[in-house]
């Protein structure tokens, strides 16, 4: 039979020893902190858990709502204020979302506080708003507007194409059109 034996000192660890546990445990709370960040979904634009520490605000709403236009590789396309990718689902009808429950976690919905601001090059009077999970959703020529979740930095398209949740998504022109290439 094995047996094992603890071996209890009364010695003081040494200088070199304190320090490698604190070392330790401050990077064990640095980790931490990250993923904390990472799940808190926490941050002050519209969107969900996107980019990082996500863009959502703790009411879901944007503060200042802005539509944007940025050049891609798929030519001139709708972003939000910081640069994020906006996508139209081909299932939603006129000023009406159908993107609900799981979907949205696919596809956040781009939230608005109020009325939207059009930047350089959008045309204001395509700008809206309809009920939407969570509040008021930003639309342009009518199209609700959504983030991809699988988008991880400002300007990536990876939702454009895509086959999900019963329709087609795309990228959006700035005429309000969906972008059919890429």
């Amino acid at each position: 039979m094995h047996t094992t034996r603890k071996i209890v000192t009364d010695e003081k660890p040494t200088a070199s020893v304190r320090r490698r546990r604190r070392l330790g445990w401050s990077i064990g709370l640095a980790a931490l902190a990250l993923v904390a960040a990472a799940c808190s979904g926490g941050g002050s634009s519209s969107g969900a858990g996107l980019y990082g520490a996500g863009p959502a605000t703790s009411s879901g709403a944007s503060m200042a709502t802005v539509v944007d236009l940025r050049g891609s590789n798929l030519g001139q396309i709708l972003v939000d204020g910081q640069g994020r990718t906006l996508y139209l689902f081909e299932a939603d009808t006129a000023g009406k979302s159908n993107c609900h429950g799981a979907c949205t976690s696919a596809w956040p919905p781009y939230l608005s506080s109020g009325t939207p601001k059009a930047g350089p090059g959008v045309t204001t009077g395509q700008l809206g708003t309809i009920p939407g999970d969570g509040g008021a959703q930003a639309t342009y020529h009518g199209h609700p507007l959504y983030y991809y979740a699988g988008d991880s930095e400002p300007g990536d398209t990876t939702g454009q194409g895509l086959n999900q949740f019963g329709a087609r998504w795309y990228v959006v022109a700035p005429s309000g059109d969906r972008i059919a290439t890429g």
